[in-house]
C-alpha cells in the first residue's frame, strides 16, 4: 500500500523542468522522468537510454545542490549500482587471458587461503555464493570501510558461512573488496586505475565514472538534501572483530523478513558493521576512498554507454570489449536459489541481477540497481540499455519504484516501436 500511495504522489507531481535531448519516439519517458521527484522533496535526476546502438534519450532536471541546479555532467553516488560496472571490468579482464571464473582466487590472491576459502572462485563471488557476505563481524567499526588495504587483510581472515555454490547470500558490501581485491593483485595497481584503463577511457566515459573520485570532480557530485551525520569513527589498522555484539531489536524491515521467512540477522550481517549509523557516504572521505560495492560514482550517460555495449555482446563502436563465450558465461542465469540476504528472488549472473519492472518482463535482460533508487541494466533481445541515477535516497534493498516505473515506460515504448507503432 506505501508503494501506491508514494506512485499517486509521483503521479501528481508535473512542475519541473527537463534539461537534455530525447529522439520523438521516447518523449513519453520525458513525462514520467518530471514525476520522479516527490512532492516537497528536493533533487535532482538523470536518465539515459541507448536503442539499437544510438543514445535516444539524455535527460536530467532538478537540482544538484543547494541552488546549483543539475548539470549534463553532474555526478551521482550510485551505490551497488557500481557492482555490475566493477563486474564488466572484470570480464573484459577474462575476455584478456588475465583472469578466469572457475581458478581458486587464492592462486590470484595468495593471502587469501585458508579459514575454508581454497575453494572459492570468480564465478563464486560473482553469483554471491562464495559465502563471504558478513561485514559486521569481520571488521570492527564502519570506519574501517575507508582503509583499502585494512579492508583486503580483513577479508584474507574472513571465514565464509557456508561452502561455496551450497546456498546464495548478497555479498552487499563485502563483493567490492573481494572482486577489487582479486583484480589488484593480478594488475599490480590500484583498481581505479584498471578501471580507467581497461573501461572507461576505452568507451569515452572520462570523468564520467570513478571508484574513488579526485579531487577535481568532487564540485560535480550529486549531494542529497539532508544533514549528514559526522563520521565519528576513523580507519583502524587492526581489522579484527568485536569478541562479542550486543542484541538490537529487529528494525520494521527486518520484521518483514523475517515474516517471509528469513533471517533477518544475515541481512544485518551483510548491511551494517558497526556504527555504520555514523557514517556519510557523502563525506569528502568517503567519496574520495575505493568501496568498490557501494560508492562508485557516475553519470546516466555512463552507465548508460557500458550497458549498451553489453546489450550488444560485448562490442560498441566497432570495438569488441568482451569475446563472445565470456559474454555467454556473464548473461546466463548461474542460479535460482532464494537468497539469504535479499527479500526478493535474484536470478544472479556473473555480477548482475534480473531486470525489475512493474509488470513488462525481460528475461535475457540483467544488470544491478542501487540502495538510493539508482540503476543501470540492458536487455540484448531488445539491443536496449537505461541508467538512471538520483540525488535523493530511497533506501530499499528491493529497489526504487521510480525506477521500477521508469524501466516499465522504456519497454513499452520500445515493444511498440518494435511493433512498428
Amino acid at each position: 500500500m506505501e508503494i501506491l500511495k508514494f506512485i499517486r504522489q509521483l503521479q501528481g507531481k508535473t512542475d519541473f523542468v527537463v534539461h537534455g535531448t530525447c529522439t520523438p519516439e521516447f518523449e513519453p519517458l520525458i513525462q514520467v522522468l518530471r514525476q520522479t521527484i516527490p512532492p516537497e522533496t528536493k533533487g535532482g535526476v538523470a536518465l539515459c537510454v541507448y536503442f539499437r546502438g544510438k543514445k535516444v534519450v539524455d535527460l536530467w532536471m532538478g537540482l544538484q545542490q543547494g541552488a546549483t541546479h543539475w548539470k549534463e555532467d553532474t555526478l551521482s553516488l550510485s551505490y551497488s549500482t557500481g557492482k555490475g560496472v566493477l563486474a564488466t571490468l572484470v570480464h573484459i579482464l577474462v575476455s584478456k587471458g588475465v583472469l578466469e571464473y572457475d581458478r581458486p582466487v587464492c592462486e590470484y590472491w595468495p593471502e587469501f587461503v585458508g579459514s575454508g576459502k581454497e575453494k572459492i572462485t570468480l564465478r563464486h563471488i560473482l553469483s554471491h555464493s562464495s559465502g563471504l557476505h558478513d561485514i559486521r563481524h569481520v571488521i570492527q567499526s564502519a570506519g574501517v570501510m575507508l582503509d583499502w588495504n585494512a579492508m583486503l587483510k580483513a577479508y584474507e581472515q574472513a571465514i565464509p558461512r557456508f561452502e561455496p555454490e551450497a546456498e546464495n547470500a548478497y555479498q552487499a558490501l563485502s563483493y567490492g573488496w573481494l572482486i577489487g581485491g582479486v583484480i589488484e593483485k593480478v594488475m599490480k595497481e590500484p583498481l581505479a586505475v584498471t578501471l580507467q584503463r581497461e573501461l572507461v577511457h576505452p568507451l569515452g566515459l572520462d570523468g564520467e565514472a570513478y571508484f574513488g573520485v579526485p579531487e577535481s570532480a568532487l564540485g560535480r557530485v550529486a549531494r542529497p538534501y539532508r544533514q549528514p551525520p559526522p563520521i565519528s569513527v576513523r580507519p583502524l589498522s587492526d581489522p579484527k572483530p568485536r569478541p562479542s555484539q550486543a542484541a538490537y531489536p529487529l528494525t520494521t524491515i527486518q520484521k518483514i523478513i523475517k515474516i517471509m521467512g528469513q533471517d533477518p540477522l544475515e541481512s544485518r550481517d551483510a548491511l551494517n558493521p558497526y556504527r555504520m549509523s555514523k557514517f556519510d557516504f557523502f563525506s569528502t572521505e568517503s567519496l574520495q576512498a575505493c568501496i568498490p560495492a557501494v560508492n562508485g560514482v557516475f553519470t546516466a550517460r555512463a552507465l548508460a554507454k557500458i550497458y549498451a555495449m553489453l546489450a550488444s555482446g560485448g562490442e560498441f563502436g566497432g570495438k569488441r570489449y568482451i569475446t563472445a563465450p565470456v559474454y555467454r558465461e556473464l548473461s546466463k542465469i548461474q542460479n535460482r536459489r532464494r537468497d539469504r540476504v535479499m527479500p526478493i528472488p535474484m536470478h544472479w549472473r556473473l555480477g548482475y541481477h534480473r531486470i525489475i519492472t512493474m509488470g513488462k518482463r525481460a528475461p535475457n535482460g540483467f544488470g544491478h540497481m542501487g540502495y538510493n533508487g539508482s540503476g543501470a541494466w540492458c536487455d540484448p533481445t531488445r539491443h536496449l540499455s537505461f541508467a538512471f541515477v538520483t540525488s535523493f535516497s530511497m533506501e530499499s534493498m528491493a529497489g526504487d519504484p521510480r525506477i521500477w516505473w521508469l524501466s516499465q515506460r522504456t519497454l513499452q515504448v520500445v515493444d511498440n516501436l518494435i511493433r512498428g507503432q
